[in-house]
């Protein structure tokens, strides 16, 4: 086996060079950017069929003359016929490019993980100067300053853990200011990873006293390891102990044993075993397959402001979210998010999180290729979720208007629309119900979810 064909191998990131530094070879690269301009060309085609469907259906409203058209003539007849009474190009290229953004040079601020990969990758990928934006994506030290950076425009939008914006939006941890998510970042792509030292505490019930990070106190780790703690009987608030860890700082931490483990993004987890300090207990999507975890978000100010330029950036997102969800285009997605600008890792562990095969840090290697996931729409329930477990924790006090809230933050609406102008395929609905560790929420009924846990605080 070659150096380069060891996926473990941790000097396979170091590239002999090209025209942009990310491949072994001028043939390499030109293969790239021949992958991506076949990729834009078929998003252009996408477009144009979008926009000629719709010019079809308003000249012939009714289903059954439409379809006896297309019959008897064929699509690419009647495609050019249309084309001589419609301007379908121009059609087209109105509809990509939407309004025009009030403002194209643009920062969104994000933090160095794999959670942020469409945002990151549509800089180096060309997503956002394909929807007529100069976007500058800004390397961030933490939550806190992601948070104060878009509350004082330093920022235009931002990568922000999900329930983020709910919690500003509320005014939990600081002034209320209302936000609205548009995009979730990724799905799964979480886990627990212990020292070294622990490998024979498997069990959660001998973990009491342990130290454990999170990234934040509003995020989906603080719940999905809060959840999993208490569903093995361990009060996480007087059991263990829980610390706020930027997630850059999480591996040296671990290695200096200031904490026991940590629930933390995918390429936090994989650097921390490929130092050799830690190993995977067990991947998020362990206690819920399909989670979210981070989000695009932006003030309401800023949408109302900028709305054009909100659209596009969104627009983008959502674009390089698609290109993301499909597994072929990860290896070359590692490659663009891996230099120091962006997440600074080596490929090696890029590679491990957004394919799914990984070393566990115990001498084993898995494959799961649903470890990380990405998948745009603002699912409304998932917001509903994440109010229960604020409450459920103590965050938030007294009632709560639980449908008020999701959809005054998560845009499912907006989005839903917006998708499916891009051709894509959105959800009918913007709730569902799913499983968390085995025990079904059901969304209408967010109440009576709440109650039915036996560890939480006094409501």
């Amino acid at each position: 086996m070659s150096t380069f064909d060891n996926p473990f191998d941790p000097d396979r990131n170091l590239r002999a060079g090209c025209a942009c530094g990310q491949h072994q070879s001028a043939a390499e690269h030109e293969q790239a950017t021949a992958m991506r301009c076949a990729q834009i060309e078929s998003e252009e085609k996408r477009y144009e069929g979008v926009v000629a469907s719709a010019v079809m259906r308003a000249m012939f409203p009714q289903d059954v003359a439409r379809r006896a058209f297309l019959k008897s003539v064929g699509a690419s007849t009647a495609l050019a016929a249309l084309s001589q009474f419609f301007p379908l190009q121009t059609a087209t290229e109105v509809f990509a490019q939407a309004g025009t953004p009030e403002k194209k040079d643009l920062k969104v601020g994000f933090i160095p993980i794999t959670c942020a990969t469409p945002i990151i990758m549509a800089a180096p990928m060309g997503f956002y100067a394909k929807h007529g934006l100069n976007v500058e994506v800004v390397k961030t030290a933490g939550w806190a300053v992601i948070r104060d950076k878009t509350i004082n425009k330093e920022y235009d939008a931002a990568h922000m853990l999900a329930p983020m914006p709910i919690a500003i939006s509320l005014g939990l941890g600081a002034n209320a200011i209302p936000f609205a998510v548009p995009a979730i970042e990724n799905i799964n792509g979480q886990g627990i990873v212990l020292a070294t030292k622990h490998k024979d505490k498997r069990d959660p019930k001998d973990w009491k006293g342990l130290k454990f990070a999170i990234p934040f106190d509003y995020s989906m780790h603080n719940y999905l390891l809060r959840y999993y703690l208490a569903e093995h009987g361990l009060d996480p608030d007087t059991d263990v102990q829980l610390r706020s860890v930027p997630p850059p700082e999480m591996v040296a931490n671990l290695r200096a044993d200031n904490i026991d483990g940590f629930l933390a993004p995918d390429n936090i987890c994989q650097r921390a075993i490929y130092d050799g300090v830690g190993f995977m207990h067990l991947l998020s999507k362990e206690i819920w397959d399909g989670h979210p975890c981070c989000s695009f978000a932006a003030s309401r100010e800023f949408i109302t402001t900028a709305p054009n330029s909100f659209a596009a950036l969104t627009r983008a997102i959502v674009d390089a979210t698609a290109y993301a969800s499909k597994a072929e285009n990860r290896k070359q997605i590692a490659e663009a998010i891996a230099p120091a600008n962006y997440i600074n890792a080596p490929v090696t562990v890029l590679e491990q999180v957004l394919t799914g095969t990984y070393a566990d840090g115990l001498g084993g290697v898995k494959t799961d290729a649903k470890r990380v996931d990405f998948d745009p729409f603002p699912w409304q329930s998932f917001a509903v979720w994440m109010l229960t477990q604020m409450k459920r924790w103590g965050q938030i006090k007294g009632d709560v208007d639980y449908k008020a809230v999701a959809e005054q933050v998560y845009l499912a609406t907006d989005t839903k629309k917006l998708m499916t102008e891009m051709g894509l395929s959105p959800p009918a609905t913007a709730y569902k119900s799913f499983a968390v560790m085995g025990k079904t929420f059901d969304p209408a009924k967010p109440e009576d979810y709440l109650a039915s846990f036996k560890i939480r605080k006094a409501l």
